[in-house]
């Protein structure tokens, strides 16, 4: 019997892309096939984020979309799976019966069981201990392109910050050995793969849990032995957790990306004892001096949190303050969000909306013109591109270099010189934009002369 089609739709962060390349695999192995138009599909699978309410309510508008889609018979079934089911499951099963299933984040790899068990319509709710991790023996197919892949090295979060919600929606901190993680590298690689982000909900904690001697240092030695990896970069760096041993690794590899991404949150010492996050704003400086001494040229990027109960106008200043001083080359900022089931939720002193705004974007305006420096003086240079395709229906390629990670960072706009996605090439930068730059790739290299 020919296998229903199924669409499926991820949302969230690069952690959750992983988990539904797991499930492409899952079902492509038992004979489905992948629909990328959600109005032509049998099953629409939607893979959710519920880490802020912003994720909740993009989540929620994307099941209704399916609904309606399942109401006027274009598909027969809806799967909702992740954090939106693992939080809110049984709550959406009472007010949404036309989802077919909700399974939470340690249900997803018995996606296909699901999918052809007879399901009593009173039991649509799976959602239970989080304890899965996957690993390289689990069929995988790359959403993405080609050229790059995520690899998820641990799953969970054993921390206790007072804003977020993770720890109970995926369990408590757990490694994958480093065997499993080099073999799927290995087996990227094989594919085409050239770049490769590590990520999880806490990189630096790597192998801490596994009480072995498995570190991240050791990790990226094994990584950095594989042919055919060209990057690989380091996201989510917890700060209190980044030795010498790991800033010498960075150092010495020419495969991994002097970038490092450190989620530094604030810098007032009351606002991050109030977060629970480590450190204090003098540790924190200690460190950046120290990671920018011991990897000269290293880029870095942190992402801040305007509004934290509590922040008067003097802990903006202060943050405002530090950072127009240390001037991270790459900087994202969030506006709190109080998550129902955390302890920040409750706090006294909630900041108002407007105030939150006025903080966004008077902290992005700043940064605007911190990366506009930092971009400026790259003009003249020549540096390493991953070419990844043209800019929409223009001849323009894009790119992006070392420093640039995946859809957080900015962009190389090529305007002189052909080349295929995937490639790394030379290209000395024209022109600086606030997050973008632009360049040509140099007339001994360029075969085809300007693009249209």
């Amino acid at each position: 019997m020919k296998k229903e089609s199924v669409c499926l739709i991820s949302l969230g962060c690069p952690k959750n892309q992983v988990d539904s390349e797991v499930m492409l695999g899952l079902l492509v192995k038992r004979g489905y096939t992948i629909s990328p138009n959600p109005a032509q599909a049998d099953i629409i699978l939607i893979n959710t984020c519920s880490f802020i309410t912003e994720a909740t309510q993009e989540a929620l508008e994307t099941v209704l979309e399916a609904v309606d889609l399942k109401r006027v018979g274009s598909c027969r079934r809806v799967v909702v799976t992740g954090c939106l089911a693992q939080r809110y499951g049984a709550e959406l099963a009472g007010e949404l019966p036309e989802v077919d299933l909700f399974l939470g984040t340690d249900q997803f790899p018995r996606i296909v069981d699901f999918l052809e068990s007879s399901l009593d319509q009173d039991r649509r709710v799976y959602t239970g201990r989080t304890s899965f991790l996957y690993d390289h023996t689990v069929p995988r197919i790359l959403s993405g392109p080609s050229y790059h892949a995520y690899i998820k090295i641990a799953e969970g979060c054993s921390r206790s910050c007072s804003f977020c919600i993770v720890p109970s929606l995926r369990g408590s901190f757990r490694s994958r050995p480093i065997a499993s993680i080099h073999e799927e590298a290995r087996l990227l690689a094989a594919q085409g793969v050239k770049e490769i982000d590590l990520v999880a909900q806490d990189t630096t904690a790597y192998g801490e849990d596994l009480r072995d001697g498995t570190t991240l240092a050791g990790l990226l030695e094994s990584l950095c032995s594989l042919e055919g990896l060209a990057w690989i970069r380091l996201l989510y760096a917890f700060p209190d957790r980044i030795d010498s041993a790991l800033l010498s690794r960075i150092l010495e590899s020419d495969k991994i990306c002097k970038y490092i991404d450190l989620p530094l949150q604030h810098v007032s010492d009351g606002i991050l004892r109030a977060m629970g996050r480590p450190g204090s704003r003098r540790s924190l400086e200690a460190l950046i001096a120290r990671i920018r001494e011991e990897i000269p040229g290293v880029c870095l990027r942190t992402t801040l949190m305007v509004g934290f109960p509590g922040e008067t106008e003097a802990d903006f200043s202060e943050l405002a303050d530090w950072v127009e001083k240390t001037r991270f080359e790459r900087l994202g900022v969030f506006q709190f969000s109080p998550e129902e089931g955390t302890r920040a939720a409750t706090m006294k002193g909630q900041v108002s909306e407007p105030v939150k705004r006025r903080r966004f974007e008077n902290l992005m305006e700043l940064q605007q013109r911190i990366s506009l420096e930092h971009n400026r003086s790259l003009v003249g240079k020549t540096v390493p591109v991953l070419v990844e395709g043209r800019l929409g229906d223009s001849g323009i390629l894009r790119g992006r270099m070392a420093t640039q990670a995946p859809e957080i960072d900015g962009q190389v706009l090529i305007t002189r010189g052909t080349a295929s996605p995937g490639e790394i090439l030379e290209v000395r930068i024209t022109k600086a934009l606030p997050y973008d730059l632009e360049g040509e790739i140099p007339s001994g290299n360029d075969p085809g002369g300007r693009l249209a």
